[in-house]
């Protein structure tokens, strides 16, 4: 099964917003009220059919057509949208606003509304020949030696030792945790390594086994927070709010040992025959990733130089709608990390509105690049041919179950043009020093980073045995 099949019409409105009126194909309605139906009919008890194999038509008899429809068309809505924008050709920004214009017919079509912002067009001033400052490459006096450090450290062998346990000690425990009494779900484990100072365990368990000696046997409390956040932050629903008892008994204290820094070393490691060789080759990896890493700030402070310079309209609406993809986009990644958005804005101090206010910038900033790549293609007649988007398509959805959202080949459209304009904006461009280019005040990397202020990266404070922060 591949992408579904629907038409658009596209209609211009002010204010950079677009109107797409969208028509799902029938087979494609179906297909969805079908699976709509499996889903329902999951728990459903019918004579002669085994749980969760009811047939979709007696699903659809029995509870009814406009219910399966409802979830078939809130179901499908949340990729045909997608698709739709998709094959329009439409580069969209912020969420839609649809309007469902009726229940599909049986054996008919679905017909709805999207309105959307839509990246702004750019009228561009000159962007080739320009003069970019271009800085050499170096490498930091340090770099090497560590590089060297983080080698031996990745090469380290554990080995015991007859010493209280410290930070970075790896310990080789067994564990019984008992609440009220009674054992709980993981909490017994028999020749578990820890690593001391990781992390990996819940707050305060790895801190209460410092200074442990092999052979010790420690009782350990753990007060499991009361909610549960995020599912990576190690605590279990059926535990939250407990105390809970671990006794411990440490049976050897590791530490991990470097390698000398030698030939042996360098032999091991890369396969020189010398250390003098493998500082040499290290050097060289160094030198070719900063001049990559120049390489891409040429590129991209080219591209700043001509959206800076051309003519953009960008509505308040549709830099707050940026704004807010870039806010999402963020606490998708804390909450990955196991950090909700109510602790970040406790640690940035900050509220929701404060952190999209300051998001602004950034968010002008990439809708006027954006702008510029697509005028420059189009002036240039820079193509993505269809079959390098096929290329990209996902492979067929499941029977059962909610369809995949589409993988947009517009975004894959934006990124290989993207690719291509800036190889042309390289190769057109004129590189002078960083010097020339301050003297003379021309573009030069530093004058292009991100002005506006980022989302800081804060340090976590542990957590109290209460669950609150430090």
């Amino acid at each position: 099964m591949g992408r579904a099949s629907i038409s658009t019409t596209v209609t211009e409105l002010p204010e950079s917003r677009v109107r797409v009126l969208a028509e799902v194909a029938p087979d494609e309605v179906q297909r969805s009220l079908e699976r709509a139906a499996r889903q329902l009919g999951r728990n459903l008890r019918v004579a002669g059919f085994r749980k969760g194999k009811v047939p979709p038509p007696i699903v659809m008899q029995r509870l009814g057509r406009e219910t399966v429809v409802e979830r078939a068309v809130q179901d499908g809505l949340k990729r045909w949208w997608r698709t739709a924008l998709d094959d329009a050709g439409v580069a969209f920004v912020g969420q839609p606003r649809l309007d469902v214009t009726g229940s599909p017919a049986d054996g008919g079509p679905l017909e709805f509304a999207i309105e959307i912002g839509v990246r702004p067009p750019a009228t561009l001033g000159e962007y080739k020949g320009l003069e970019i400052g271009r800085r050499e490459p170096e490498i930091e006096p340090d770099a090497v030696e560590a590089e060297l450090q983080t080698l031996r450290e990745r090469l380290a062998r554990p080995e015991a030792v007859d010493r209280p346990a410290q930070t970075g000690d790896l310990l080789v425990i067994d564990f019984e945790g008992l609440i009220d009494g009674e054992p709980f779900d993981g909490g017994r484990g028999r020749d578990q390594m820890v690593e001391l100072g990781s992390g990996m365990l819940i707050a305060g368990f790895e801190e209460q086994l410092e200074g442990a000696v092999a052979g010790e046997a420690r009782t350990v409390h753990i007060d499991f927070p009361a909610e549960v956040d995020s599912p990576t932050d190690h605590r279990a629903e059926d535990v939250a709010g407990s105390r809970a008892t671990f006794e411990v008994r440490v049976k050897e204290v590791l530490a991990r040992k470097l390698p000398a820094l030698d030939d042996a070393l360098a032999q091991q490691a890369a396969g020189c025959d010398t250390l003098e060789e493998l500082r040499e080759d290290i050097a060289a990896e160094l030198l070719a990733t900063d001049e990559a890493r120049i390489a891409a700030e040429f590129a991209e402070t080219a591209l700043d130089a001509v959206a800076t310079d051309a003519a953009i309209d960008l509505p308040a609406a549709l830099v707050a709608a940026r704004a807010r993809e870039i806010w999402e986009s963020t606490l998708r990644t804390l909450d990955f990390d196991g950090v909700s958005k109510d602790v970040y804005l406790q640690i940035a101090g900050k509220t929701e509105e404060q952190a999209l206010a300051e998001l602004r910038p950034r968010a002008a900033r990439e809708l006027r690049r954006e702008a510029a790549v697509s005028a420059i293609a189009a002036a240039e007649g820079i193509v993505v041919g269809d079959a390098e988007l096929r290329a990209g398509d996902p492979p067929p959805q499941p029977a059962e179950g909610p369809a995949p959202p589409p993988t947009s080949r517009v975004r894959r459209r934006e990124e290989l043009l993207r690719e291509r304009v800036l190889e042309l904006l390289t190769r057109e461009s004129v590189a002078i020093s960083i010097e020339d280019a301050r003297a003379r005040g021309k573009p030069w990397p530093l004058d292009h980073e991100r002005v506006e202020p980022e989302l800081p990266q804060p340090e976590i404070p542990p957590l109290t045995p209460e669950g609150g922060l430090t």
